[in-house]
């Protein structure tokens, strides 16, 4: 049986599925062929649909089928050693010729399959923009393109044409490999297949399309929708409209994309819908998968289109009364007057888009308004309001009226400067809404004439100069005025003193004189000459330590120091500094060094004792102390006649001596006291005996 089509098409095809995906390998003839799948998971089943790359591939597959395989990989959630793998189609082709008789009848995509798979010829005229698909050169190009594009858009058509598969027995706690592959013989011709690894826990319910917009113009509505945010998900989609939110009904006859119009934006489809003038319209649109389901409804939109006023008034002519009062007067066309309900006066202090009414309710025949509340700079738009609620607006009239009266004085003028001579200045600014800026003006002596710095008035309240540091005036001054844009000019603001910065260090202090008395060390010394040092600090640094510490500051008034604080035995280096108002610091003073030598008594020797010895006719001294660093013991002797002298020297670890020298019946009194390594000596201790 044969069948011949003329494919009349006035719509488009889905631009996101296979058909365009598809498409591109037409031109690679020496790529090897390859089948493709995508699949959609429901709630209870998988979807699975798929195309080759080639034509020729698509017709020989055709012919000899496609075998879908199913491996199962993983269950509640543990891969398993082995995938279970079952047969779920093998051979599959499309539906024989006799099973879509009756659809081609309803449904245009099944006729376009049917015709594509085994129609004898295939012709097509075109519309809008499918020249590029329809001049493909070759037939079996055409059948191949116009088969996917018709699979897209039906998914019941999908899997009668071969192209399409529904797997029912899949379990939630299960995930598949599936593969679908070539039942072509290899020596006719080699094509990869293709797969996909998917499971029920996959499912997502469809998006609600996004970024639909509606303009509404003069008895056309502009709806306008980003189709590449869900490109992945929608090819197509359906438009609805309603006059009452509760009954849409479709206004496309088939689905609608982005090849629709001439001129596709890159991200944007846009559908012009003609309506009538002042009535509410609403629209939703609703996006079509590649399996043919339907998504939810976009939110809805809602307007009215107005006709637009025809004439447009113009601002001509501006007279001023007074300061603060002007007549406006415009032209607009008496044929006119019966399409709006008046006038409306809008003001701003710029141009741009923040005008507001100032005046509403003028009568539609007027042509001039008197405003009596001008600032110094206005700017003036008149709006004539149509009867149906549409308006159209003039180009805006500067008016600006004649100022006598000069800005407020300028206040708050303060400033730093810096090392550099880098001078920054801030001050409040005026409140006045004419203000053009401000001129500065300086002066090196305060009694001096200023002069001004700025060559046209300034218009932040800041301002940056530069003054020189090292010359003969210590200070600089400055002082501004502000100006309106009628050139009037304010008061002076009060005069700015700043002091320059203090680059040059104080003199240095020297040391005088110093003295180390009880292990205490003073010093004397003068101070800096400098008429602005604030302070003077004395810093030491003990034996061979780099770190110095501050133990004295003095604002001035000292010169002399008692450090009480030294050690015995250390040796200290002493440096004073001077610091003026400005923190600069002075070199130092001479360094000094000193020894503090050891000087404190040790205590005396325990547990001496003398005991007359009658059998050697001599007393025995004998005596402990406890320390390593005793050189020696001096050993001291009186007796009823002579005074108490030095009568022997011990080393250190002698702790006995024997004293012959001695007479009956006489009183003897001993002393000892340790001499130490370092110069020190202990305390005199004594013992006295009679023999």
């Amino acid at each position: 049986m044969k069948f011949k089509f003329l494919i009349i098409l006035f719509f488009t095809i889905i631009s996101n599925g296979f058909s365009q995906d598809k498409t591109e390998p037409i031109a690679a003839e020496n790529k090897k062929p390859e089948i493709q799948v995508i699949a959609r998971v429901q709630k209870d089943r998988i979807l699975l649909r798929w195309a080759v790359t080639s034509p020729i591939a698509w017709k020989k597959l055709n012919k000899y089928g496609y075998s879908i395989e199913r491996y199962t990989v993983t269950r509640d959630n543990k891969t398993l050693s082995s995938p279970e793998k079952i047969v779920l189609s093998k051979n599959l082709k499309p539906a024989p010729l006799e099973e879509w008789e009756k659809l081609i009848e309803t449904n245009d995509n099944a006729a376009i399959l049917a015709q594509a798979i085994y129609g004898e010829e295939f012709a097509v005229t075109g519309k809008n923009n499918l020249e590029s698909i329809i001049n493909l050169s070759e037939e079996t190009e055409q059948r191949f393109t116009f088969a996917l594009y018709s699979a897209d858009k039906d998914f019941e058509i999908a899997k009668k044409a071969g192209l399409g598969f529904e797997d029912k027995t899949p379990k939630s706690n299960e995930k598949y490999a599936y593969r679908i592959s070539s039942s072509v013989p290899e020596t006719e011709l080699s094509i990869d297949y293709g797969g996909i690894f998917v499971g029920l826990k996959e499912y997502e319910p469809l998006p609600k399309p996004m970024d639909f917009t509606a303009h509404f113009t003069d008895k056309s509505t502009i709806l306008s929708w980003n189709f590449k945010i869900l490109a992945h998900a929608y090819g197509s989609y359906y438009i609805e409209r309603s006059t009452d939110k509760v009954k849409f009904e479709r206004i496309t006859e088939k689905p609608y994309t982005s090849l629709n119009q001439q001129n596709a934006n890159n991200n944007r489809i846009f559908y012009v819908d003609s309506i009538a003038n002042n009535t509410s319209y609403s629209y939703r649109i609703q996006g079509i998968s590649p399996f043919g389901e339907l998504s939810p409804y976009s939110d809805i939109i809602t307007g009215k289109s107005k006709a637009i006023l025809k004439y447009v008034p113009h601002l001509t002519v501006k007279e001023f009364k007074d300061d603060t009062t002007v007549n406006l007067i415009w032209e607009f066309p008496e044929e006119g007057n019966n399409e709006i309900s008046g006038f409306e006066l809008n003001r701003s202090d710029e141009e741009g888009d923040n005008y507001k009414t100032v005046l509403k309710n003028i009568s539609s025949k007027s042509r001039n308004v008197v405003y009596n509340k001008l600032s110094a700079t206005n700017y003036f738009t008149l709006t004539a309001v149509g009867k149906n609620g549409n308006s159209r607006t003039s180009f805006p009239m500067l008016v600006q009226p004649v100022d006598s009266i000069p800005p407020s004085k300028p206040i708050g003028l303060k400033g730093v400067i810096d090392s550099l001579g880098v001078v920054k200045l801030t001050w409040t600014p005026n409140k006045e809404k004419d203000l053009l800026g401000y001129r500065i003006y300086k002066g090196n002596i305060a009694e001096e004439e200023f002069s001004q710095i700025t060559i046209s008035p300034n218009e932040p309240n800041t301002f940056e100069d530069k003054v020189l540091i090292k010359n003969l005036n210590p200070k600089v001054y400055y002082k501004i005025i502000a100006v309106d844009y009628r050139y009037n000019m304010s008061d002076f603001s009060e005069t700015l003193i700043l002091k320059k910065p203090d680059v040059v260090p104080p003199g240095s202090p020297v040391f005088m004189n110093y003295e180390i008395k009880d292990g205490a060390v003073f010093l004397e010394w003068a101070n800096s000459q400098s008429e602005d040092v604030a302070v003077h600090q004395l810093y030491r640094k003990e034996d061979d330590k780099t770190e110095w510490k501050l133990i004295l500051e003095t604002k001035n008034k000292e010169e002399k120091f008692e450090d009480k604080m030294a050690l015995e035995g250390h040796i200290y280096t002493y440096a004073i500094f001077a610091k003026d108002q400005s923190k600069l610091v002075s070199n130092p003073s001479p360094e000094i060094h000193l020894f503090v030598p050891n000087y404190s008594v040790m205590p005396s020797v325990k547990g001496f004792f003398a005991q007359a010895n009658t059998t050697t006719n001599t007393i025995d001294l004998s005596w402990e102390y406890p320390n390593n660093n005793v050189d020696s013991f001096e050993i001291y002797k009186a007796s009823d006649k002579d005074p108490l002298q030095l009568i022997q020297v011990v080393v250190g670890e002698t702790k006995r001596l024997s004293d012959p020298t001695i007479a009956i019946n006489t009183n003897y009194k001993y002393g000892i006291r340790a001499i130490f390594k370092d110069g020190r000596t202990s305390q005199m201790e004594f013992y006295t005996v009679k023999f």
